[in-house]
């Protein structure tokens, strides 16, 4: 390791540390050390161009993105919430099993944990504080802590993002994801019944049976996009990037057609925000393309696989090191500067050792998923107390049970590979 990228490490963590943005912090730090190695600073754009113009897949982040906006704005959310809530409602903490069945449902059409916790995670928190039979830490935590579940069930805007770095099948990845999210809604769920027996909650006011009929039919249009997406990915019509594409048409169909919920206006306005909330996303990309040209240059990924053979880690004390390492770092970076920068490091030793790459995507995206529900720095516990008001302390008061159950539920994924790979092998996947 040289001087030079002792350099690049200590600008990007000083700039980022006084408050720069990380993608910013990249760029400034990568021609810092252009300049310092006497190297042609037009590799920065020659990089970055030449990068973004190989990566079809990276389309996809767009469209899933642009889709999500059209679901939560769409009309759907009233709809999904009145079927969850004939579905399991009736069950005593009715409205916090409602809140993790709805992440699952919208885990299929948005495939990100912050769109899912500023859409139905609101909605669902301040219906819950409504109701005054739970605390508002106790709405607020359970609502970030089922958002995690967006982005493991396809579609999974991280996991594309893993693929671009690995050189992953993305539809394998979606497949690998779909058991371990509904394994953390399951773990969710029985902290949920055991937390209202201990403290006696009340049954909630249900959507009788009778209406589940009718709830099912008005859901069913909203149900059927992540049906339309894995069908199309896995029957083999389309690539991952064609599928998000016909998963914003059949959201703005749906959404302006059916449900008829859009006006021109509002339209125009999610089109905006979804064109923002990609450029946020692009520039950390771009900043990552570039910085990871740099760690190849220093073949930092072949000194960390040689110093791992020279040590001689078994491959599970590797993955376990590996998700201790970003459960800590999970607090401090946002989850696209951990895939596209920090990931690429330990890809050749996990290829070294023999760890399959779609259990390793799979694992390590759950683990991003947790730093943000980690305390006190986990972005979702600052984004429910800014979209609900409720204290951060009281968040994060009553995080540290789901937080635990969800680790649990990690563990179980890293010791028991199968429970990731066991569906895309049914597909026939061989890795």
């Amino acid at each position: 390791m040289s001087a030079s990228f002792v350099f690049l490490l200590a600008a990007f963590f000083g700039l980022a540390a006084i408050g720069m943005p990380i993608a910013y912090a990249m760029f400034v730090a990568a021609i810092g050390y252009l300049f310092v190695t006497g190297k042609d600073v037009g590799l920065f754009s020659e990089q970055i161009l030449n990068n973004l113009v190989d990566s079809f897949v990276l389309l996809a982040v767009p469209l899933f993105i642009l889709a999500a906006n059209l679901m939560n704005a769409g009309g759907v959310s009233e709809r999904m919430l009145l079927f969850c809530q004939a579905l399991v409602g009736r069950f005593r903490g009715g409205l916090a099993h409602v809140n993790v069945v709805a992440s699952i449902i919208f885990a299929g059409m948005s495939g990100s944990a912050i769109a899912d916790a500023a859409g139905v995670g609101k909605l669902l928190t301040e219906m819950m504080v409504k109701t005054k039979r739970y605390t508002p830490g106790f709405a607020a935590a359970i609502s970030a802590a089922s958002s995690t579940i967006g982005p493991i069930i396809p579609p999974s805007i991280p996991m594309v993002l893993y693929a671009l770095v690995s050189d992953t099948s993305v539809g394998y990845l979606f497949l690998g994801g779909i058991i371990p999210g509904l394994i953390m809604a399951g773990a969710l769920m029985a902290a949920i019944a055991w937390v209202a027996r201990k403290r006696d909650f009340p049954r909630d006011d249900t959507v009788p049976m009778r209406e589940l009929p009718r709830a099912t039919v008005q859901a069913f249009p909203a149900l059927m996009l992540p049906v339309i997406l894995l069908y199309g990915i896995y029957g083999g019509a389309a690539t991952p990037t064609e599928a998000a594409s016909l998963a914003a048409l059949y959201a703005l169909m749906l959404a302006g057609l059916v449900y008829r919920s859009l006006t021109m206006r509002e339209t125009f306005r999610l089109f905006a925000e979804s064109a923002r909330s990609t450029t946020v996303v692009a520039l950390i990309i771009a900043g990552a393309f570039i910085f990871n040209y740099i760690v190849a240059s220093e073949n930092i990924p072949q000194l960390v696989a040689g110093w791992m053979r020279g040590v001689d880690v078994h491959p599970l004390v590797f993955l376990l090191l590996v998700n201790l390492l970003f459960l800590a770092l999970g607090c401090l970076f946002d989850a696209t500067t951990m895939l596209l920068v920090l990931v690429p490091l330990f890809l050749p030793a996990a290829r070294e050792m023999g760890i399959d790459l779609v259990h390793f995507g799979v694992v390590i995206v759950v683990n991003i998923m947790l730093g943000l529900v980690t305390p006190p720095y986990g972005v979702l516990l600052f984004v429910m107390n800014g979209l609900t008001g409720i204290p951060l302390r009281d968040i994060i008061r009553e995080m540290w049970l789901f937080l635990f159950i969800l680790l649990a539920a990690l563990l179980l994924m890293i010791l028991v590979p199968e429970t990731v790979l066991w569906l895309p092998r049914q597909f026939g996947y061989t890795g």
